[in-house]
């Protein structure tokens, strides 16, 4: 962090509180394949033994 005049300047990585990590990838990519596997078993359970 630095001031030139009235302003100050802040890095990024000190602006954001968040760690960058990549974990949230993860999850979200777990979830969407078992969301798709769960809407498909939905779909083809009932058409097979319907």
């Amino acid at each position: 962090m630095h001031k030139e005049g009235d302003e100050i300047h802040i890095e990024d990585d000190d602006a954001t509180a968040a760690v960058k990590t990549g974990a949230m990838r993860w999850v979200l990519g777990i979830s969407l394949a078992a969301a798709v596997i769960a809407m498909t078993l939905v779909w083809v359970i009932p058409a097979l033994y319907g």
